[in-house]
């Protein structure tokens, strides 16, 4: 069974002929812009949308979609989110980057291999992503997702290593 990604949201549409304004991830501008097709889902299932241009307006993209050529036939949309295939969205990814889904729930451990909690989610600030960790005290306490900080991740072990520094986890 094919698994769907959000890659953006319909917010509203951009002058007469159809065209969308779509929210789309922080800095993810060069592979949304990449993106040759999306889906929207709608009565239980995922409807194919072809784009036919993609261009940037100060922090949201513009999207002319084909076969939607007027206000009235994005209406409908408005308020959608978009969907890629999980596929897609993997085939982008840099050696160092994962899917949220794959980081949500990895025990997260001390280079000295003591258990410190569980990642519950992920966000970002604007200068980087950010993990949620639930500690072992029940504390969710926000640990920056950084070379220095976070120094092995293992999605086959199911682990998280971090250079605990002092005050990182109190």
């Amino acid at each position: 069974m094919t698994k769907y990604i959000s890659v953006g949201k319909i917010l509203n549409f951009h002058g007469i002929k159809g065209e969308a304004k779509v929210g789309f991830t922080k800095n993810q501008e060069d592979f949304f812009c990449s993106l040759k097709h999306v889906f929207v889902k709608c009565d239980g299932g995922y409807k194919p949308f072809e784009i036919e241009n993609i261009r940037l307006n100060k922090n949201v993209a513009l999207v002319k979609f084909a076969n939607i050529n007027s206000i009235n036939e994005l209406m409908e949309y408005k308020g959608a989110f978009l969907y890629v295939e999980e596929n897609t969205v993997r085939e982008s990814l840099e050696e160092d980057e994962f899917l949220i889904d794959e980081l949500v729930s990895l025990e997260v451990f001390d280079s000295d291999g003591k258990k410190l909690g569980f990642v519950v989610g992920v966000s970002n600030n604007g200068a980087s992503d950010l993990l949620s960790v639930k500690t072992n005290s029940k504390k969710v306490v926000l640990v920056p997702f950084v070379k220095a900080i976070v120094t092995d991740v293992s999605i086959k072990d199911k682990k998280i290593v971090i250079n605990n520094i002092e005050g990182l986890l109190e």
